[in-house]
């Protein structure tokens, strides 16, 4: 609670809950931005089809019209503690501090098909995601100078050059070439025959 405090975002339910692309809550802050559509079912699967499949669509439209990374959060009905857990919505054109995130929040998992689909097991739960977009982390720029101003010089002694005694590259002959190729492709034929 406290990391939300500390860097809180405004949240607004969208007029129209469901409406075209919006979402069913907007979360705002000065760096970031989400449109969340939220879903609670009994089941731990949600198979898009028919309405929610239209909606998944025209969040994607949105996410990359606006350059925003939509979110889902699915609730599991009956599960104590944590029962959200946090889907991306699929765009191509992040940047910033959305482009980064990107790495950490799942994305919907796909059918056999291809076919998007919500498996609350496969998302991130809440307070991960809470901890991920507030953390502190990298913000303050003086945090290593501070560091650094309070360790004892006593104790810095600089480190010793190793530049000179690292070796170069052996050069690649043709044979050694030749026999590289060879244990990869025999390497492989190894892996496929087991």
């Amino acid at each position: 609670m406290r990391l939300v405090s500390a860097r809180p975002f405004l949240v607004v339910r969208a007029a129209g809950s469901g409406m075209e692309g919006t979402g069913d809550l907007l979360a705002l802050r000065g760096d970031l931005c989400f449109p969340i559509e939220v879903k609670s079912t009994k089941a731990d699967k949600l198979y898009l089809s028919g309405r929610t499949k239209d909606q998944y669509d025209a969040m994607v439209n949105e996410g990359e019209r606006c350059n925003l990374m939509p979110l889902y959060a699915h609730r599991l009905k009956g599960v104590r503690g944590d029962s959200w857990r946090i889907f991306r919505v699929e765009t191509s054109n992040l940047s910033g501090r959305l482009r980064q995130l990107e790495k950490w929040i799942p994305p919907f998992p796909k059918t056999r098909t291809g076919s998007n689909y919500l498996n609350w097991s496969d998302g991130m739960p809440l307070n991960q995601f809470i901890s991920l977009v507030c953390s502190k982390a990298g913000l303050d720029p003086t945090t290593l100078s501070s560091l650094t101003a309070r360790t004892p010089t006593s104790n810095r002694k600089p480190l010793p050059d190793t530049t000179a005694n690292v070796p170069g590259q052996a050069p690649l002959t043709p044979a050694l070439k030749a026999r590289t190729q060879t244990n990869v492709l025999a390497e492989l034929a190894r892996r496929r025959s087991s």
